[in-house]
C-alpha cells in the first residue's frame, strides 16, 4: 500500500524545485541570491540551460484529474515538451552580457553569431548543440577558473520570431555548477506582451561570486534590457542564418 499512500498524501509534492530530494536550490522573490564561492562551485564550467514546455490549456490537452479516480495519470506528462518547432511556434532563445573587469563588454546570443569563446575572452561560449536537439544555442557555458577576469554576467531570454509567447510558457533556466546543486529560476510570471526577460544576474563581488534572480520583464528587447542595467552596448537588428535556427 506505500504506493498508493504516496499518491493519495500528494507525493508530488516532495519534488518541488527546492527540496532536498531534487538536489536543487530555487530562486525566488523571497530567496533571490546564492553565494557559487560559498558552496565551493565557483571553479570549473558552469552549464546555464534554458528550456520550456507550453501550458496544457494552450495546446488543447485536457488538465490533469484527480490522481484518486486516475491514477496512473502520474505516469502522463502534463505538458508537451516544446523543444521542436513543430508543435508550436515558439523560439525562446537564451544570451549573455558579459562585463570584465578590464572594462570589456559585449553579448554572447546566437543573433549575429556572438557565440563567445571559453577559454578566451570573454570566458563565456554559447552552444548551439544542446541535448534535446535544438539548434537554436539554448546551452551556455561559463568558466569560472577565470572568475577573476569577469565582473559580472547578466543571462536573459528573448523571443526570437516577435510573437509575445511568455505567457504561454512554462520556461525554466537552470545552472548547474561544477559542484553542489543545481540552480532554478522560474519565468511563469504572467507578462504576455513581454519579448525580453532578464533572468539572473552572475557577479564577483570582492572575490565572491554569486548568482542573484532578477526575472525583470520587459516590451522590448536587448536594447531595452541594457538601457535598464546600464550595459551600454550599440544594438542594432540582428537575425539568425538558417543553419542557426
Amino acid at each position: 500500500m506505500g504506493f498508493w499512500e504516496d499518491l493519495w498524501r500528494g507525493r508530488s509534492a516532495d519534488f518541488d524545485s527546492g527540496s532536498a530530494s531534487t538536489n536543487a536550490i530555487e530562486l525566488t522573490k523571497r530567496h533571490r541570491q546564492v553565494s557559487l564561492t560559498k558552496q565551493g562551485a565557483a571553479t570549473g564550467n558552469l552549464r546555464v540551460n534554458l528550456s520550456w514546455r507550453m501550458r496544457t490549456s494552450d495546446i488543447g490537452g485536457p488538465e490533469r484529474g484527480s490522481l484518486l479516480r486516475h491514477p496512473f495519470q502520474a505516469f502522463k506528462p502534463e505538458v508537451v515538451q516544446a523543444h521542436t518547432q513543430s508543435m508550436v511556434n515558439v523560439d525562446l532563445d537564451l544570451g549573455c552580457m558579459y562585463e570584465l573587469t578590464d572594462g570589456t563588454k559585449g553579448v554572447v546570443q546566437p543573433l549575429g553569431g556572438f557565440f563567445g569563446e571559453l577559454n578566451a575572452p570573454p570566458y563565456v561560449k554559447l552552444s548551439g548543440d544542446d541535448r534535446f536537439g535544438s539548434g537554436s544555442g539554448e546551452t551556455i557555458f561559463v568558466n569560472l577558473d577565470h572568475r577573476d577576469d569577469i565582473k559580472r554576467l547578466l543571462v536573459f531570454v528573448y523571443i526570437y520570431d516577435q510573437t509575445p509567447a511568455f505567457d504561454r510558457t512554462h520556461a525554466i533556466v537552470t545552472l548547474y555548477p561544477s559542484n553542489g546543486p543545481r540552480i532554478e529560476i522560474g519565468l511563469d510570471e504572467r507578462h504576455p506582451q513581454a519579448r525580453s526577460c532578464a533572468v539572473v544576474m552572475i557577479e564577483n563581488n570582492k572575490g565572491e561570486l554569486t548568482v542573484r534572480r532578477e526575472v525583470k520583464f520587459v516590451y522590448g528587447f536587448q536594447a531595452e534590457l541594457d538601457r535598464l542595467y546600464g550595459w551600454g552596448l550599440q544594438w542594432g537588428r540582428g537575425y539568425k542564418s538558417k543553419v542557426d535556427r
